[in-house]
């Protein structure tokens, strides 16, 4: 079982849903920069070529056409079908992102949870995040930049699993442009404090090569993230944000 799904249920007894259509179909960009740029080149020689002979050769240049169009599809929207069916068929994708983190925070249980709890505080404290809208109880809105404010990623996720003052598990759902997931647990500590742990993972699509997306699978992101989630204690303890600007 992967961890993508381990991580949404704790201790993997029931496998959870993928992210949804974007992450398992072929309709995202698989197709590197200088990939797209030489589809384009190739496939204009070739459409060209075969409809210079189309009279004398009909059924070659039709092929040729065919395989013209195919490559101007591939360099002009980015994705390659083919590429995509193989990986998943093949089982393969991209990897991802997986950081655990634990802390012990000098304030009560209760007040800690119900601060996280409150999902539009994060990006008080976590730099990585640039906006988090609560739809309702449930479900909420994602955005989040690159490092160096390099690229963003939004996202629609859901609250999978909830024992309040105890534990908080969500995911990204359908038509989500990136596969995420987290898990927090809160536990009383010595001292009336709370040891918390947390779990995040991102990954890209499937059959993702090389797009605007890179820097989720960047070390320097990675690091932002653990970062953030250790911002959050000084943040609880003094209710001060870390003088830093956001990435």
């Amino acid at each position: 079982m992967s961890s993508y799904n381990t991580l949404l249920n704790g201790h993997g007894q029931h496998e959870a849903p993928t992210a949804g259509p974007l992450y398992d179909s072929s309709n995202i960009l698989n197709v590197s920069r200088e990939g797209r740029l030489a589809s384009i080149v190739a496939g204009s020689l070739i459409a060209s070529t075969a409809i210079g002979s189309i009279t004398k050769h009909p059924f070659r240049s039709l092929a040729r056409l065919a395989v013209g169009g195919y490559l101007l599809y591939r360099g002009l929207s980015g994705n390659c079908p083919i590429s995509a069916a193989i990986e998943q068929r093949t089982g393969r994708h991209t990897t991802a992102i997986n950081i655990r983190s634990s802390m012990i925070i000098n304030k009560p249980r209760e007040e800690v949870y119900a601060f996280w709890r409150q999902l539009g505080n994060l990006p008080l404290f976590m730099r990585h995040l640039e906006q988090v809208d609560e739809r309702d109880s449930i479900h909420s809105r994602w955005i989040a930049r690159g490092p160096g404010g390099v690229g963003t990623v939004e996202w629609e996720a859901e609250i999978v699993k909830e024992e309040p003052g105890s534990l908080l598990g969500w995911r990204s759902i359908a038509g989500s442009q990136v596969a995420t997931a987290g898990r927090v647990t809160f536990e009383d500590a010595a001292n009336g404090g709370t040891a918390m742990k947390i779990m995040i993972t991102y990954r890209p699509p499937a059959g993702y090569v090389g797009t605007s997306l890179a820097w989720l699978l960047n070390s320097a992101f990675e690091r932002i993230v653990q970062e953030d989630i250790q911002r959050f204690k000084h943040f609880m303890e003094t209710g001060a944000v870390v003088n830093e600007e956001k990435l």
